[in-house]
């Protein structure tokens, strides 16, 4: 079992950036794929960046792709989301998600634990 916070959320301007971050328990982060995952008032939660146990494999979806960038420190059990040319529509709420095994796709089709979510806002 793997037990998740995230940090970093906030209010930004349009155009402007954040860095969100995930610390995880246990001394078996590597195993896991990781992602984040978004929810807007009103609308259901959706998958938006994944990385894979290694960290050499990243999914993104298409509404941030070339905006925001997936990494991760398995030595500090730690998984980041650097949000650049941030936009009103990016508000929501973020969670981070781990699946157990190797894969990206493995934490987008079933995320098994789940953090409680920081709020991010973006002011126009």
């Amino acid at each position: 079992q793997v037990q998740l916070v995230e940090s970093g959320g906030g209010l930004v301007q349009a155009g402007g950036s954040l860095r969100l971050s995930c610390a995880a328990s246990g001394r078996t982060f590597s195993s896991y794929a990781m992602g984040w995952f978004r929810q807007a008032p009103g609308k259901e939660r959706e998958f938006i960046a994944g990385v894979s146990w290694s960290g050499d494999s990243t999914r993104y979806a298409d509404s941030v792709k070339g905006r925001f960038t997936i990494s991760r420190d398995n030595a500090k059990n730690t998984m980041y989301l650097q949000m650049n040319s941030l936009k009103p529509e990016d508000t929501a709420v973020y969670y981070c998600a781990a699946a157990l095994g190797p894969s990206v796709m493995v934490v987008i089709t079933t995320p098994r634990y789940w953090g409680q979510g920081t709020q991010v806002t973006v002011s126009s």
